[in-house]
């Protein structure tokens, strides 16, 4: 199977996550609560041991530990300003920044683009770390989607239209994944960059969008399952090494 088939596969499945927002709308407010605090404890778990336990190794394969660690820094950097400038992740079912629903739409679709560049790069540097990048951008999404379709709702439009948007910017990470295809034919440099940078993306996620998640709850027990599902999503990563 070639990686163009990985790569089109992988970006699929990523982008069908954006369908699950619809499974939410039989559940309580209080019941979404608890099953985002899991989601987002094992996809900080996901992405931090995507980051230090394939990512970086892999790209420092390709280039020195000072030219690796520079971009994974840039990387960092321009998650910030990109989550800044263009859009926000929302774990509640209501989120007061996306107000502006489709400013929301256009910042998913670049976010869904960078991560088909992402998996694409992967994929073309080897087959396990791509399911391993997979596997950590689909831990993120779900969070993600839910908290997403509840914003376009929030913000106006209806359960179904929110729906189809939402699978439409979920879909550009299929194109973000071709064009990475194609473009790392053309230019030899392509892992050297996108490994480290999407190292760096995944790590701002984690630390500075997901984790501080985990420490607005101050009930013991569920403290305790969202730090378990955290230790989960880093395991995982950790035994997708030996596959």
């Amino acid at each position: 199977m070639s990686s163009l088939y990985w790569i089109i596969a992988a970006t699929l499945f990523v982008s069908l996550i954006s369908l699950i927002g619809i499974f939410t709308l039989s559940l309580s407010a209080r019941s979404l609560k608890k099953i985002l605090l899991v989601l987002v404890g094992f996809s900080a778990g996901t992405l931090m041991g995507g980051a230090f336990l394939h990512l970086v190794p892999e790209s420092l394969e390709f280039s020195s530990p000072d030219t690796i660690f520079s971009i994974l820094i840039l990387g960092f950097i321009v998650f910030f300003l990109l989550e800044k400038i263009l859009w926000r992740h929302c774990h509640k079912d209501h989120c007061e920044i996306h107000s502006f629903a489709f400013l929301n739409l256009f910042g998913d679709a670049v976010h869904n683009f960078i991560d088909g560049l992402i998996l694409a790069a992967a994929f073309l540097t080897n087959i396990q770390l791509g399911i391993a990048t997979t596997l950590a951008v689909a831990a993120h999404e779900i969070p993600q989607e839910i908290g997403d379709f509840g914003v376009l709702v929030y913000g106006g439009f209806g359960k179904k239209k929110a729906l189809v948007l939402n699978l439409v910017t979920a879909l550009t990470a299929l194109l973000g994944g071709v064009f990475g295809y194609y473009l790392s034919s053309y230019m030899d440099n392509t892992m050297i960059f996108l490994l480290p940078f999407a190292a760096g993306g995944f790590l701002y996620i984690a630390a500075v969008d997901l984790l501080p998640e985990l420490h607005k709850e101050t009930d013991k027990w569920k403290t305790t399952f969202s730090f378990g599902s955290f230790i989960a999503g880093i395991v995982l990563m950790w035994a997708l090494k030996f596959i």
